[in-house]
């Protein structure tokens, strides 16, 4: 198994960030780190945009998946078959979420690693980004950076989600959506939470590469708030 991750995924993903290091970076570590992250959400854009928009979907519909669990709460059976039946309405998988993370954790397990392990490399001569930033150790303002745009991005998938069902969260029981909205908040933050003890102790390539992709998941999520939100206003 170790050795279809290395010959696979570990070794070609190494050899790539190589190649963008040397020939399109001008030997900046971070210019090769941004690049590639880049490419890798680039290349992996359906998969990324499938999550997101179910993301969006998911949000839309929380009210009406509330209503079912409060209207069937007794009848487990019928709950089940009401959830089915409007999951088939939007075509909506449930645990597509699931199957997208199994998808990328490979890769970014590999990532990780080469970003431990590597970046002693030879290949790598220059670990500065733009001469300043030393990728190769901590740096705790890009952790900060990656932490206040995880906040962001969180902020906004959760107003998307109070604009797509407004007026029906409205007629929830006050209690029930009380306590959904202090789920909410404690969800926003612990992203951004995790981000910092994670990425504190890690080299800052990795943080690098964590608020790059952060930043096009803003930009993502955006793209599919403005082209979604009237598409499931008017069904």
């Amino acid at each position: 198994m170790t050795e279809i991750f290395n010959s696979y995924l570990y070794q070609p993903i190494l050899a790539i960030l190589i190649f963008i290091y040397k020939n399109f970076a001008f030997h900046d570590f971070g210019l090769a780190i941004i690049i590639f992250t880049l490419l890798v959400r680039v290349i992996f854009f359906p998969i990324f945009y499938k999550g997101a928009k179910d993301q969006a979907l998911m949000q839309y519909l929380q009210p009406q998946i509330r209503k079912i669990q409060k209207d069937y709460k007794n009848d487990k059976e019928k709950q089940a078959k009401e959830l089915f039946a409007l999951y088939q309405k939007h075509n909506f998988n449930p645990f597509s979420g699931f199957f997208l993370l199994v998808i990328q954790l490979p890769i970014l397990i590999a990532i990780y690693q080469i970003f431990v392990k590597e970046l002693n490399n030879s290949a790598f001569d220059n670990l500065y980004f733009l001469g300043l930033i030393n990728l190769g150790e901590r740096n705790l303002i890009l952790v900060v950076l990656t932490a206040f745009f995880q906040y962001f991005l969180a902020k906004i998938s959760l107003f998307s989600s109070k604009n797509f069902s407004q007026q029906q969260q409205e007629k929830e029981d006050s209690v029930y959506f009380s306590l959904s909205k202090d789920f909410n908040k404690i969800t926003v933050l612990l992203g951004p939470v995790l981000t910092v003890i994670i990425l504190a102790v890690l080299p800052s390539a990795l943080a690098l590469y964590w608020l790059v992709s952060t930043v096009f998941s803003i930009f993502q999520q955006v793209f599919i708030i403005n082209k979604k939100v009237n598409q499931y206003q008017a069904k």
